[in-house]
């Protein structure tokens, strides 16, 4: 039976990624912070596809120690996966001068360094295994410098950079990885991000639309399926991620009028 780690498990994109493969008949081991959560997300899996095999584990990403531990403990479990998505992620807008260095740090520890983690640890014995693929999600902030994106930004460009170069060395040993970008998804992040997302930053990502999370989920596994190193859902995913860099110093003019404007309210 074919198995799937998945970060960020009990609820978003990494959920409906969780659902879609239970439903293919996957064995899932699910990481998140919420104990009571992840124990909800089981029961509800096991309603679903009732012959699959489904290991919760509450654990911070960010926590590089116990989570090291506590993939290993999966992977004693299930074996190494098939499948590999880390989906955990925070998004807290608001401007540079304002953000504290702990709010920094504390993105590149969740969005950048648990992710490096997760793939790190499962690296070896997915490729002693035969390979499998690993699932990362990026953002469009991750295409160039958005206003009220200070710290997480950031976090999304390292993760760019670490996809692009694991596409190469990885390839060797039978593991593919596929970067997603997706647009605003309708998930408990996003309502996050609302409470502080400057009025400037709330008009200048609007224009995507609102996508649910299992449409980005099922474009991220087949994007998976077929080994492809980019997935870009909606055409201004598909946009930025071919023109990013010849149309950035517009989308700076356009950021710019944008901020005039709310700077003189």
């Amino acid at each position: 039976m074919p198995t799937a780690f998945i970060t960020g498990g009990s609820s978003g994109i990494g959920f409906a990624a969780a659902w879609e493969l239970a439903i293919k008949g996957h064995s899932l081991a699910l990481f998140a912070r919420d104990a009571a959560k992840l124990l909800d997300t089981r029961n509800a899996l096991l309603e679903a596809a009732p012959d699959i095999e489904v290991e919760v584990f509450a654990v911070d990403v960010a926590n590089r120690d116990s989570f090291v531990e506590t993939l290993k403990m999966a992977i004693r479990k299930l074996g190494p996966p098939d499948m590999a998505i880390a989906s955990a992620g925070i998004a807290e807008p608001g401007l540079f001068r304002e953000q504290p260095f702990e709010q920094h740090k504390r993105h590149m520890e969740v969005n950048y360094f648990g992710t490096l983690t997760f793939i790190e640890t499962l690296r070896g014995p997915m490729a002693a295994a035969g390979g499998g693929r690993f699932g990362l999600i990026a953002s469009g902030a991750a295409f160039f410098g958005i206003y009220g994106y200070g710290a997480y930004a950031p976090s999304k460009f390292a993760l760019r950079g670490l996809a692009e170069i694991l596409h190469l060395e990885l390839e060797n040993t039978n593991i593919s990885v596929t970067l997603i970008y997706p647009p605003d998804t309708d998930t408990p992040q996003l309502e996050a991000e609302k409470r502080t997302k400057p009025a400037a930053t709330q008009e200048i990502t609007e224009g995507g639309g609102l996508w649910q999370p299992v449409d980005v989920a099922g474009h991220l596994i087949k994007g998976m399926e077929d080994g492809k190193p980019v997935v870009t859902p909606g055409p201004q995913m598909l946009l930025l991620n071919g023109l990013s860099s010849l149309i950035s110093p517009i989308l700076r003019w356009h950021q710019r009028r944008i901020i005039r404007k709310h700077e003189a309210k």
